[in-house]
Order: C-alpha cells, then sequence, then structure tokens
C-alpha cells in the first residue's frame, strides 16, 4: 500500500538488471504507447541517477526529482505507479520521520515477448492504430536469410573441450545480469473449477500447462471474462487432439468480447479509449455535432436509437459484428455505415448489402467519421443523380429535346428503298 509521499521523502536508485540500447528501443516504441512519456522519462530519469557502475544510487529527496523533471509529485508518483504495473520498478518503503524509498530498476521484455503477451499486445494496437502498430511490428522482424543448399557444421562444446578434474565453486549470487520483472494478475476465478465442469473425453486435462493458464487469465484481464464466458470460449477453442489451441483462443476471446461490447475495444483500466481517429473538440457547428455522437456512440447504441429504442434484431447484431471483426471497422465509421444504409435501403439493414459497401470502404481505407460522411455524401449525391431509373441504364437520349429536320427527295427515297427490301417486295 503506498504512502502520501512527501517532497522531503528521500529514496534510492538500485540497479536490478544490465540496461542495453536495444531496451531504450523496445521502452520508446512498445512501453511509452502505453504508459506515457511520462513514465518513460522517470524511468530514464532514475537511471541517470545511478553511479559509474550502474549499481546504486546516492540519496536523493523526491523534490529534487520534481525539479529535476519539471513535474508535480503526484504526476511523478503516478508514473511510478503504471512502471510499478507493468514490471519496470519495484518499491520499497521504510517508514520513519522522513520516509525512506528505494526504487529497484528492471530491464523491459524483448520485442518477441512484447508482442506474444496478449495484454500488452492488444493495448499496443489500441493505442497506436493499426497503420502504426504494423509500422512498429515491421520494425522488430527479423530478416530471413535464405539457407537452402548450406550445411551446418558448427562445432558442439565437446568437439573443442575437454573435460578434466578440478575444483568446484559456484557463487552467480551477486554476478550482474539481465533481470526482467515482469507483471501479474491476479485470478478472478478458480481456473481448476472451471476447467472440471469440461467433460474429460472433450478436453485433456493433463495437456492445460502453466502457459496456457497464464493465457487465460490474460485473456480474462483483457476482455473482463467470467467464469461462465471462459468456459464457453474454452469449450470452442479445443481442437481434434483434446487440446486448448491457443491462437483459436484468442481469436474467440477477442470475438467474444466485440459482439458483447458493440465492438468496442479493450484497453486498461486507466487508459482512455485512443483518441487517435476523432476529430478534435471545439467546432460547435450542427456538422461537427454529428461526427461527435458518431464517435462517441457504440454501434448498439445508435441502432437502438435508430429502431425507436428497440433492442437490435439477432440478424442486426451479426452484421454489426461482421463489420467490426470481419472488416476491423472503427465503431464510428460502422455508425456512419448503417446511417447510410437505413438512408437509401427504405430502413432495412440488408447484410450483403452492407457487405459491398464496407467493401468499398476499406478499399477507400476510410477509418475516420468524417471521413464515412464524405464518402456517403458523395455516394448519395451520385445515387440521387440518377433517380431517373432504378431498373437500368438511362440511355442518352433519354429525357433530351429532339429537334424536327428537313429530309431531302433523294433520303427519303433512299429510306423507302431500304423498307422495300425489308418486306421482300
Amino acid at each position: 500500500m503506498d504512502l502520501n509521499v512527501l517532497p522531503a521523502d528521500i529514496y534510492v536508485v538500485v540497479n536490478k538488471t544490465i540496461f542495453s540500447d536495444n531496451d531504450r528501443r523496445i521502452l520508446t516504441m512498445l512501453y511509452q504507447p502505453i504508459i506515457g512519456s511520462d513514465a518513460v522519462n522517470l524511468y530514464f530519469t532514475l537511471w541517470s541517477f545511478l553511479d559509474r557502475n550502474e549499481v546504486k544510487s546516492i540519496e536523493w529527496t523526491h523534490h529534487h526529482l520534481m525539479v529535476n523533471m519539471g513535474l508535480s509529485l503526484s504526476s511523478i508518483i503516478s508514473a511510478r505507479h503504471k512502471l510499478e504495473a507493468i514490471g519496470l520498478i519495484r518499491t520499497f518503503v521504510k517508514k520513519d520521520n522522513v520516509n525512506k524509498y528505494v526504487y529497484e530498476l528492471y530491464s523491459p521484455i524483448d520485442s518477441y515477448n512484447f508482442f506474444s503477451n496478449p495484454i500488452l499486445n492488444v493495448t499496443l494496437y489500441n493505442n497506436l492504430g493499426k497503420f502504426e502498430y504494423e509500422k512498429t511490428v515491421s520494425f522488430f522482424k527479423r530478416s530471413r536469410v535464405i539457407m537452402s543448399g548450406y550445411d551446418d557444421i558448427t562445432c558442439k562444446f565437446n568437439d573443442v573441450f575437454d573435460s578434466g578434474s578440478g575444483n568446484i565453486y559456484s557463487n552467480v549470487d551477486d554476478i550482474t545480469g539481465v533481470d526482467r520483472l515482469g507483471f501479474s494478475i491476479a485470478p478472478k476465478f478458480d481456473l481448476d473449477s472451471v476447467i472440471e465442469m469440461i467433460p474429460d473425453e472433450m478436453l485433456n486435462h493433463k495437456s492445460i500447462t502453466h502457459e496456457t493458464r497464464d493465457l487465460i487469465y490474460k485473456l480474462s484481464f483483457i476482455y473482463d471474462l467470467n467464469e461462465d464466458s471462459i468456459r464457453y470460449i474454452i469449450r470452442n477453442s479445443i481442437n481434434e487432439r483434446h487440446n486448448i489451441d491457443k491462437d483459436l483462443l484468442r481469436e474467440n476471446s477477442r470475438k467474444y468480447y466485440s459482439f458483447e461490447n458493440s465492438g468496442k475495444l479493450p484497453s486498461l483500466v486507466y487508459r482512455n479509449q485512443p483518441l487517435y481517429l476523432r476529430k478534435p473538440v471545439g467546432d460547435d457547428s450542427k456538422r461537427a455535432r454529428a461526427i461527435y455522437y458518431f464517435e462517441t456512440t457504440s454501434p448498439y447504441e445508435f441502432l437502438y436509437e435508430k429502431n425507436n429504442n428497440t433492442d437490435p434484431s439477432s440478424r442486426e447484431l451479426k452484421i454489426i459484428e461482421s463489420l467490426m471483426v470481419d472488416y476491423n471497422m472503427n465503431p464510428g465509421v460502422v455508425n456512419v455505415l448503417i446511417d447510410f444504409v437505413l438512408r437509401i435501403n427504405n430502413n432495412k439493414l440488408v447484410k450483403s448489402f452492407v457487405d459491398s459497401i464496407a467493401s468499398q470502404w476499406i478499399r477507400s481505407h476510410v477509418e475516420t467519421v468524417e471521413q464515412a460522411m464524405k464518402l456517403a455524401e458523395k455516394e448519395y449525391k451520385n445515387k440521387d443523380s440518377k433517380k431517373v431509373s432504378n431498373v437500368s441504364n438511362v440511355p442518352e437520349w433519354f429525357n433530351k429535346k429532339v429537334e424536327r429536320s428537313t429530309v431531302s427527295n433523294m433520303e427519303e427515297e433512299e429510306f423507302l428503298k431500304k423498307i422495300k427490301e425489308a418486306r421482300g417486295e
């Protein structure tokens, strides 16, 4: 439990790891979008206070930290809590007239384990957005070297060294090494009781490893799943070998959450929903208010209001789910699409018709509400200009005034001749 930190309280920074340049890159590119710049800045600032051997700092006051960072004490404590929560710092306190704190620094996890972690990976995706997320992933991808035609001739240890007699002494307790703290999730339910409800002939209970359990707990945290929902998801994620398919478990959890929460993507509690696709607040025009409404209303709520405060049907919900899960459309864009379809299709949502528009919008790279509204307006104007006929294309001569013209005697004789030939006369 945290105490009220005072500016006069002192602290010491203790290094528990080896910090590399690659760690700096991981902190700024992967951790910072999740915990914010203040938290990353605090980490680097504490690191800079270490001695030349990067082992321990001298005693500092928190007032010195406030002046150094140009932040209030409350902002520093909030940043520290984020570092603690994500596994970069451990904090210890000794109560006295002036409280004494010890801040232990740990390395960030490597990029592979970061992207493999469902909590960190999902949160990074939500906070960066699809385009920036994919650029970030590509940055950390290792280059592939084609090794076909090559033989592995690497020596083994015993190919070079022989065993021999000698004194055996080992003491690695104080040897510096890379140490990563990680973070833990407190289970919300008893997983054993959940698994016991699944028959043995369906699931091989012995195949559930610690890694699988950890994944289930993390997914339940991300997607706010209770015992009933996680049991349902596990049952639908069992492969033909009666084991839990981890990839399928992730996918089913995402779809379940997306369906139950009107397509909203999950995020950590202390973070607001990412605002990178929203229009800045300040404009009070009618159009700006419409954009704000589309952006801040879930597709479920939007359709609920369109249905005169009646719950959408299961068929309509599946259409919404498909737009957000299969087409990966932003909820605000889904609202504009629904509104557009209802306006031009006699208040009917037909999946095939919705899919055709969704495909077009995806190809047009529509991501924001404003982009969707502009495209919908353009399509509506085009449709309005073609109201002359809903069945076929209007001929070029349709609705044009045809002026009379005089015909020469030669032209008239030629015309009559063709008629006679057609009649066989």
